[in-house]
């Protein structure tokens, strides 16, 4: 069954409406605790109803103003003899970067356990870290660790009486978990490579910058997990940056609304934001962070001395979908501006606070960004964020075109010294039989004390390697039956699956335990019709929420039943553009038989040069099923 012409249409909604609005005096969002400063030349958007009693507010709205700075009931919840929290501790317990899951396979009682999350800005992994992180899930977790899509490590089947110690050993080594969750700033993403250039410097450097001006203030975190006492060590990413006085321009109020009379979180309030909020940051042509998925995405603009000068800013970007609901979809971000250098934090933060105060409470599906941005268009989108900001944005300027790399295998860093990108099949640092992943990057950094990079695509990057030192680690890797890069499948490269069963609440059906077995047989058709050069990317989810970013990809499969997937054609192969929804249920046996007609087609129709997910988007769903309803099968070949 194919998706009919309405439910494509409402499913891609990416271009601009016509949808009216009305500027209004009066702020739309008041923290509990306070007002909002205002101001007469304020700007503002009516998008849903002036701010309503808290027995009026959706429950989650409620919940995180009597939460008490995300405080309760979690304290109270932790103290119990239970192995679970209920579900209003576990919704305060996001915040803390942590989500309490059972394993759906299994029959009988709940088996609860968490779920952590860090936070690494920029993705940096320092040796203490990861050993630490290495011990830890031997210890407290399942034994493995897991590379996100955002850069950063998380951990599986820790039990509750664990949480605190695990969660204390990670803040006093210098790193956190805070806001890796919740309704708050995520963690900053930013290119994994690790250039000496200045640019790439800056892009590493400014995502700890907006990493500490977003981080939640609220002193809960301490209390829970510290009893009140500082870290033993600062975040290392905060000791980085602090000559830019981070937390003063936090709190520097401007008088236009951005920043909230609010002691513990001026910027946040006690409301947090209306959903949760994605950064990225890059360079010009380095489109290796899916730049374009994020709330805010931060480009770096030097000069022809390699001197910063300031940043192009888009808007608006997101994946999280839901299906059957046409008003839900997932969105490319569009360009805003450009903003200088000594402007670019007061400028993000009005817009997280146009997000705060106009983004929509009332439902939560609609609660991103990416739906603020386009109910207004991205011209007056842009007004509402001049009206916090106080001056016009300028025009966005003019950079280098995209391309897409994931910096694996062995680079130059241009300082001296070598980086190595190394695959990680789904993310998934394990140790199984004779792949022993797990242990080899714990010789590696046991060995030369290596600086890591989580990169965006679930996998890692040592950095700073002696060239002496070549030979040695991958000596280790070849020990621990390690792949070689150029063994792995370019489609394995290119591809990424969430974790979803069984331990996701949310996944409808496989990703992760799935994808390898897809990745072979799309191998084995591709060099069935002569096609065995073709690298299309692919990714997978197990429910339409998108943390695989699945509709950037040339090709997707997102999990709408147990054993059936949507199929999404058309994404970028720089990434973008969003991809379009071609067929509602694909069986997941029948992969081939849904596949061969479109890459028949691609063999017959494409221009030179053009990649699969370019042909898709150029020639359109309507034309790929006329042309499939003919296809005899095995009568193409490249």
């Amino acid at each position: 069954m194919k998706f009919s012409t309405a439910v494509t249409a409402g499913l891609v909604l990416a271009t601009s409406t016509s949808t009216s609005f009305a500027f209004v005096p009066s702020s739309l969002y008041t923290s509990s605790s306070a007002a909002s400063a205002s101001s007469p030349t304020r700007l503002q958007v009516q998008l849903e109803a002036p701010a309503t009693p808290l027995k009026s507010l959706p429950k989650i709205e409620q919940l995180k103003i009597t939460s008490d700075y995300l405080r309760r009931p979690l304290v109270e919840q932790l103290q119990t003899e239970e192995i679970g929290i209920s579900k209003d501790a576990y919704q305060i317990l996001k915040y803390h970067g942590s989500y309490q899951q059972n394993n759906r396979e299994t029959r009988g009682p709940k088996d609860y356990q968490f779920m952590l999350r860090l936070k690494q800005p920029a993705g940096e992994l320092p040796p203490d870290l990861y050993r630490l992180l290495d011990d830890l899930s031997a210890k407290h977790g399942q034994g493995d660790l897991r590379a996100t899509t955002r850069q950063c490590f998380q951990m599986h089947g820790i039990l509750k009486g664990d949480l605190k110690t695990v969660i204390a050993s990670i803040m006093n080594i210098g790193s956190s978990t805070v806001g890796a969750c919740g309704d708050v700033s995520r963690n900053v993403m930013t290119t994994p490579a690790p250039f000496a250039s200045k640019d790439y410097q800056y892009a590493r450097e400014y995502s700890k910058v907006f990493a500490e001006l977003f981080k939640p203030m609220s002193p809960a975190f301490s209390e829970i997990w510290l009893d009140g006492e500082k870290a033993a060590s600062v975040e290392t990413w905060a000791k980085e940056v602090a000559h830019h006085k981070v937390d003063e321009a936090m709190r520097y109020d401007n008088g236009r609304g951005v920043v909230l009379n609010d002691a513990t979180e001026p910027i946040y309030g006690d409301r947090y934001l209306p959903r949760k909020f994605k950064i990225g940051v890059t360079v010009p042509g380095d489109n290796s962070l899916d730049i374009y998925t994020n709330d805010i995405g931060v480009v770096v603009v030097c000069n022809d001395d390699g001197e910063l000068e300031g940043f192009n800013v888009m808007v608006g970007g997101g994946m999280g979908r839901t299906h059957n609901k046409e008003n839900t979809f997932a969105r490319a971000a569009d360009h805003m501006g450009f903003v200088p250098k000594e402007d670019i934090m007061e400028v993000l933060k009005a817009i997280v606070a146009a997000q705060r105060d106009h983004g929509n409470r009332d439902v939560r599906a609609n609660a991103r960004m990416k739906y603020l941005v386009h109910t207004l268009g991205i011209d007056n989108f842009k007004k509402l964020v001049e009206s916090y900001y106080g001056k016009e944005i300028l025009p966005w300027r003019p950079i280098a075109e995209w391309k897409y790399n994931d910096w694996m295998g062995w680079w130059e860093q241009g300082d001296g010294k070598l980086f190595y990108g190394q695959h990680i099949d789904n993310g998934r640092v394990k140790d199984e039989g004779d792949f022993r992943l797990k242990s080899a990057i714990r010789a590696i950094v046991d060995k030369y004390n290596v600086h890591s990079i989580m990169s965006p695509t679930q996998s890692i990057i040592f950095r700073d390697i002696d060239p002496k030192d070549k030979e040695g680690i991958e000596s280790i890797l070849r020990e621990h039956g390690v792949q070689p890069l150029e063994e792995v499948d370019p489609l394995a490269r290119l591809s990424m699956a969430c974790p979803a069963l069984p331990l996701c609440g949310l996944a409808q059906g496989e990703a992760e335990r799935i994808m390898p077995s897809y990745i072979e047989r799309m191998r084995t058709l591709l060099n069935k019709m002569n096609l065995s050069d073709e690298e299309i990317l692919m990714r997978m989810t197990g429910c339409p929420n998108g943390c695989a970013r699945p509709y950037m990809a040339e090709l997707a499969f997102v999990g709408d039943g147990a054993k059936t997937y949507q199929v999404w054609l058309g994404g970028s192969p720089v990434l973008t553009r969003t991809a379009w929804p071609f067929m509602a249920r694909m069986d997941r046996d029948k992969l081939e038989e849904t596949m061969e007609p479109i890459l028949g087609m691609f063999i017959e129709q494409r221009m030179e040069f053009e990649a699969f997910g370019d042909f898709c988007h150029r020639v359109g769903a309507e034309k790929i099923e006329e042309y499939a309803k003919t296809y005899v099968p095995g009568s193409v070949k490249a």
